[in-house]
């Protein structure tokens, strides 16, 4: 009991957190328009942030967004960070987690070809093939992991830890369960939820989710959340690994509704509740505050070389 203890002990001494932030690089409110004004105008924003913090990200960009604005990809690269891919449009390729009108997944047979075309788009916008990819609205399947395996990427930052509650730190997707350990090349990425609160959605458990909550409850919030799971993940005696999404259009103003003469789309308040460059503070605080709890900041595309090292040592020990 004593050596078992003391192995934990070790283990919350050594667990350094490892941080991946996604820039979902998309049409304004959630796609639930066709504007990129978030895109043009809010991506300057957060480069400069990111420069300024000295942290390395990934931006994932749809077909169509990379299609429309090449140069904004081209400038992500240039500042050093890295492009990956977000779907053809920002259609549902994965598994629906809940019902959104009008949103319908695409059929299984089409999952590679979009993905394919997808993945050609931003490499002949950039000169860089993507490898790292994230499916919309975290709503991942197996069709999509092995179609990304087929197509040569490495990394998927699509689990919804909220909703499957089963892994809480990167693995190699199987083929059969994208949910589950296997042996594709693809490493799953979990995005990281809150694992100590008591959830008040039965089912679903999406108030677990971290979204949007950097910026609807600010980012020291964001910042006792994440050091609450650093606390859960040494408890299991796993790494720290915290995988956040974003988007650009959330650092600057949106509508509160969108007239397109035939509907009028009014999002739920909390989506497009403190959007805007006050949403730049809360993202720093956010990250200063991990620095200063000893994170290293990675591109997605260079995580599964991580994991493999430290399950490497852990063989060796």
């Amino acid at each position: 009991m004593r050596n078992e203890a003391r192995q934990k002990d070790n283990h919350m001494n050594q667990n350094p957190i490892t941080v991946v932030i996604g820039t979902d690089m998309e049409t304004d409110v959630g796609s639930f328009t066709p504007y990129y004004e978030g895109l043009t105008k809010g991506t300057p924003l957060l480069l400069d942030l990111f420069e300024e913090t000295d942290v390395t990200t990934t931006f994932l960009f749809t077909g169509d967004s990379v299609k429309a604005h090449p140069e904004v990809a081209r400038e992500c690269l240039a500042r050093g960070h890295e492009v990956g891919s977000h779907s053809l449009q920002h259609e549902t390729v994965g598994d629906p987690l809940f019902d959104l009108p009008g949103t319908k997944p695409i059929l299984e047979h089409e999952v590679l070809p979009r993905l394919r075309l997808n993945t050609e788009l931003i490499e002949q916008a950039t000169g860089v093939r993507p490898v790292s990819f994230r499916c919309p609205r975290l709503w991942g399947s197996t069709a999509v992991v092995r179609a990304l395996d087929e197509l040569g990427y490495v990394a998927d930052l699509t689990y919804p830890m909220y909703f499957h509650r089963e892994q809480f730190a990167p693995y190699f997707s199987s083929l059969e369960d994208w949910t589950q350990r296997g042996d594709s090349s693809v490493l799953q990425i979990p995005n990281f939820a809150d694992m100590v609160m008591e959830s008040n959605d039965p089912g679903l458990e999406r108030d677990r989710d971290q979204w949007p909550l950097f910026r609807t409850k600010g980012g020291r919030y964001m910042l006792e959340r994440s050091m609450a799971f650093k606390q859960f993940c040494d408890g299991k005696q796993i790494d720290t690994y915290l995988c956040f999404y974003i988007h650009p259009w959330e650092f600057w103003p949106m509508e509160k509704s969108y007239n397109f003469g035939e509907a009028t789309v009014i999002p739920e308040s909390f989506i497009t509740e403190n959007v805007g460059p006050g949403a730049i503070d809360e993202l720093r605080i956010l990250i200063e505050g991990l620095k200063a709890e000893g994170a290293v900041f990675m591109q997605a595309k260079d995580v599964p070389a991580l994991v493999r090292e430290r399950q490497s040592q852990r063989v060796g020990v």
